[in-house]
C-alpha cells in the first residue's frame, strides 16, 4: 500500500520535470508524465490545490515510469492505487489519485 502512495506521489511530482521522449501524445509515450488510466480515460496531474476529496471510485492504474533506460533498474514499475471523485467536478472531467484521500493529487481528463 505504501509503495503505491511512493509511485504516485514520484509520478504527479516529477510530471512537470520530464520530457515526452520523441513529440508524440499518445497515451503512454510522455515520459514519467504520472499518467493513470480509469474506465478508458486517461488522466494527468495538475499542480491545482484546495479541492475537496469526494466518495471513493475504485482503483485507478498509474503507468510504468521509464525515463533513465540506460540506468537500468531506475525506473518506475506500473502499479494500482485509489480514485476519489472529486467534490463539484465531474469524474469524466477530474478526478483525485491516491492511497490515501487526505493527500489524494489532482488530476484532469486529456
Amino acid at each position: 500500500m505504501r509503495r503505491a502512495v511512493v509511485l504516485v506521489t514520484v509520478a504527479v511530482l516529477t510530471a512537470a520535470g520530464c520530457s515526452d521522449g520523441g513529440g508524440g501524445e499518445e497515451a503512454g509515450e510522455a515520459s514519467c508524465s504520472g499518467l493513470v488510466t480509469y474506465d478508458g480515460r486517461d488522466y494527468l496531474p495538475t499542480e491545482k490545490s484546495g479541492f475537496t476529496v469526494g466518495d471513493r471510485l475504485g482503483t485507478v492504474t498509474v503507468a510504468a515510469c521509464e525515463d533513465t533506460p540506460d540506468d537500468a533498474g531506475t525506473g518506475l514499475p506500473e502499479a494500482t492505487t485509489g480514485l476519489y471523485a472529486v467534490e463539484g467536478a465531474d469524474p469524466t472531467v477530474a478526478v483525485a489519485v491516491g492511497d490515501d484521500p487526505s493527500r489524494a493529487a489532482y488530476m484532469t481528463a486529456r
